[in-house]
């Protein structure tokens, strides 16, 4: 799976807007389908536009300053699959409220208010040992006011949880994968980061945490920062104050109040160091919303609503320092050549100055859009752009003749003989189509092996590969041939390297290619060696990647490779309702064998005990699919309806116990996240000394205890950026009323197409489904891909 954590920007609850009031649903409804209007046969999802990206990668909690999963009652008794609302609300979830300053809200649920009383006394127990245990933690435990916010803050994003600020997404923006800066030939990357290499000297960290002692700043941050800004951090906090912004969690308004205790009255907002400082903590935010860069009108506006006097003085700061980078993209006007990428000079062309590019006589002018970015993000959408347009330019290797490919594809069928003659000659192929389109990339494979290639393929997650692996022609005749994406990169996986540093292999098929973000895809296309041949195959219905871009959508519009669409629709009704998703409708589709039941529910409380009920006996009881078989998709991690709450409920249920081992006892069920946007299943072994024991995809994985709190979570429940890539016999997506605006049309079809024979969707939003699934598409993201292939493919021909 990808990952991801999806977040949300109300930090109370899943949607933006916390007291958004819960549908009521009246007596008790059985559905055999989703309601809506009209009836429509089904249609393929081809085509469909390539879905919502903002929300974060996983890691990033839904509701700043959280204190442990709100909780709620497991429900007990015995119903039938889909029998819903009339019944009492026997296990309600009381939504802790995970507002900005970390305050709780009230239950209106007495139960469930004592068992939260309950939970809060032994998290306080387990916080209490575990700062005995911590030095740093005691040092900035009494702190109040800024200082205390601050902690709390940078405790929150160190747990998950997403930064309070998230100026430029909606609902949900992603938090960016730690991805190694894309080179051309790169090295193999640790599949999973653990700490630094180069970790702060002792020495440097003493004296940044003095530095944050004068300023009133938890000294916790000492290490964060010294990692951060290097061997001279105490130098440079010392002098200019914002660049305490450069650590995850600290927002703009904690940074001024750090300044001014350093600098008393020489602190002042015109101050340029803030005005810099505020542009990159701004472009950053706009990475975890997904842009890879930001129009420069956007960025301005945004800096005036943070108080910056001179918004584009402080752009201009920004670029001479070299802390950005900006961008002239020529925009196409009717008879016009292909888009044309321009860096702008910042020291010799203003940015802001821009809007028309011309020669010397004033002839062939066209307007462009000026756009500021990250270095790190413009670096490597330029160095995907070199590596695709190579492969794009290259002939492919002839690795069999033009017959033998030609009788290949003829022994195929369909979409499958296309896709495997687009490959035959080209080095870029772009395959999209849904779950059951899966069999036409395994038997590219096995058609390419057959000629004499070296193929492999990529997926995003250990349950990905063995899914992919278990279709004919997938895996070469020694059970070899899938790899996940991290393994391939890393070396651990796949076949390796050449001599040349790059990937020793004829044929790359990459696996949900909508989830790939900018840096992953840069370092597989400078990872192929010339003549390779690339295939990208995904559904681009689904969500988007939890990093910042859109490549696979950008390469569809860009059209500059082949693009075969699949006409292997995913059968039964289950495949119907989910196609009429990917085209905007949300049909009643007949499900005889109840593939599909809708269950009403009243509040989020009511959804909470109806999700336990149904995975914990109904589903079992009724289609006998075990509870490990089924998975929960709701739309964020916070909120009384959100993955806390409800893996509390569902751990109550299915395995009790005191959480002795920072809250995981042996037999959870669990998500691990090795990386941001990363997410691996699996379940709890034991812990002891060196960790936490969990066994992810049959791989024993030993999590240090330091790294537990962030990296591990209840995984009965997920959100829908944490199960794509993956599929169940049975998904239960339950939509509380609270979840509005987070719903949208990507979303939806995400969740609800991760079931393969049974779905229940526990619904409390009404009619805002059906309208979400026709209205509300992808939200856009700012990206340079496509302007920045077409005229270098087009240069090449």
């Amino acid at each position: 799976m990808s990952t991801e954590p999806e977040t949300t920007t109300g930090d109370t609850t899943t949607p933006d807007t916390p007291s958004a009031a819960a549908a009521e649903t009246d007596g008790a409804v059985e559905g055999s389908g989703v309601p809506a209007e009209g009836t429509e046969d089904s249609v393929s999802a081809e085509g469909a536009e390539s879905a919502e990206g903002a929300e974060s990668a996983e890691g990033a909690e839904s509701a700043e300053g959280a204190k442990g999963p709100e909780n709620s009652e497991g429900a007990e008794g015995s119903e039938g699959a889909g029998e819903a609302a009339g019944a009492d609300e026997g296990g309600a979830a009381a939504e802790g409220g995970d507002g900005a300053s970390g305050e709780a809200a009230a239950s209106d649920v007495s139960e469930a208010q004592a068992e939260l009383a309950a939970q809060r006394v032994e998290r306080e127990r387990i916080e209490r040992r575990r700062a005995e245990r911590q030095g740093p933690i005691d040092s900035g435990a009494k702190l109040s006011g800024k200082a205390a916010d601050l902690l709390a803050a940078v405790r929150a994003v160190e747990g998950g949880a997403a930064p309070t600020a998230t100026v430029f997404a909606a609902p949900e923006p992603p938090r960016r994968p730690a991805t190694p800066e894309p080179v051309r030939r790169p090295q193999p990357v640790p599949v999973s980061p653990g700490p630094a290499s180069g970790a702060p000297a002792p020495e440097t960290v003493e004296a940044v945490r003095a530095v944050l002692s004068r300023g009133g700043a938890p000294e916790a941050l000492a290490a964060q920062v010294a990692a951060a800004l290097g061997e001279s951090a105490a130098e440079r906090l010392g002098e200019d104050p914002w660049q305490l912004l450069r650590v995850a969690g600290v927002r703009p308004e904690q940074a001024d109040g750090f300044a001014r205790a350093l600098l008393g009255a020489e602190c002042a907002p015109d101050d340029e160091r803030r005005g810099r400082a505020v542009t990159g903590w701004l472009l950053e935010q706009a990475a975890l919303a997904g842009h890879t860069a930001l129009e420069l009108p956007a960025l301005t506006a945004a800096l005036a609503q943070r108080g910056v006097p001179d918004p584009d003085a402080a752009v201009q700061n920004a670029l001479a320092e070299g802390d950005a980078l900006a961008f002239q993209d020529a925009l196409d006007e009717p008879g016009a050549g292909p888009a044309a990428d321009r860096r702008a000079e910042a020291d010799h062309r203003p940015a802001e100055a821009t809007d028309e590019d011309s020669d010397e006589d004033g002839e062939d002018s066209r307007p462009v859009r000026v756009l500021v970015g990250l270095e790190r993000y413009a670096l490597a959408e330029e160095s995907l752009a070199d590596g695709l347009s190579r492969l794009i330019n290259s002939a492919p290797k002839q690795d069999g003749s033009a017959e033998d490919w030609e009788r290949t594809a003829a022994s195929a069928q369909g979409s499958t003989a296309e896709l495997i003659r687009a490959a035959a000659g080209h080095g870029l192929v772009l395959h999209t189509g849904g779950d059951a389109s899966l069999a036409e990339p395994a038997a590219l494979l096995g058609a390419a092996r057959s000629l004499g290639l070296r193929a492999w393929a990529a997926t995003h997650s250990p349950v990905g590969r063995g899914r992919f692996g278990a279709l004919p022609g997938a895996l070469d005749a020694a059970g070899a041939g899938v790899a996940t994406l991290a393994g391939l990169l890393s070396g651990t996986e796949g076949p390796g390297r050449d001599t040349d540093g790059a990937l020793d292999l004829d044929l790359l098929v990459v696996l949900d290619a909508p989830q790939l973000d900018v840096e992953t895809a840069a370092l597989i296309a400078e990872s192929l060696p010339d003549g390779a041949r690339l295939v990208l195959s995904g559904d681009p219905g689904v969500l988007w990647s939890a990093g910042p871009g859109r490549v696979f959508a950008d390469l569809l519009g860009a059209r500059v490779c082949p693009q075969v669409a699949s006409r292997r629709p995913d059968p039964g009704p289950l495949g119907e309702l989910v196609s009429g998703i990917g085209i905007g409708e949300l049909n009643q589709v007949e499900a005889p064998g109840k593939e599909i039941v809708i269950v009403p529910v009243r509040d989020a409380g009511e959804a909470v005990h109806r999700t336990v009920q149904l995975v914990a006996d109904s589903v079992p009881r009724a289609f006998g699919v075990s509870v490990e078989q089924t998975v929960v998709i709701t739309p964020g991690h916070g909120g009384a309806a959100g993955t806390r709450a409800l893996n509390a409920a569902l751990k109550e249920r299915l395995n009790p116990g005191p959480g002795r081992f920072g809250g995981f006892d042996p037999g959870d069920r669990i998500a691990y996240s090795p990386a941001p946007g990363r997410t691996l299943p699996g379940h709890v072994v034991n812990a002891d000394a060196d960790g936490l024991h969990l066994s992810c995809a049959g791989e024993a994985v030993v999590v240090p205890r330091d790294r537990v709190e962030g990296a591990v979570r209840h995984g009965w429940a997920l959100t829908a950026h944490q199960a794509v890539g993956g599929r169940w016999p049975a998904a239960v997506v339950v939509l509380p009323g609270d979840a509005v605006q987070a719903l949208s049309r990507p979303w939806v079809y995400t969740a609800f197409g991760r079931a393969d024979r049974h779905l229940s969707v526990v619904q409390g939003v009404e009619q805002a489904l059906p309208r979400a699934v026709a209205e509300l598409s992808a939200k856009p993201r700012t990206t340079r891909l496509t302007a920045l292939l077409t005229p270098r493919a087009a240069d090449q021909d």
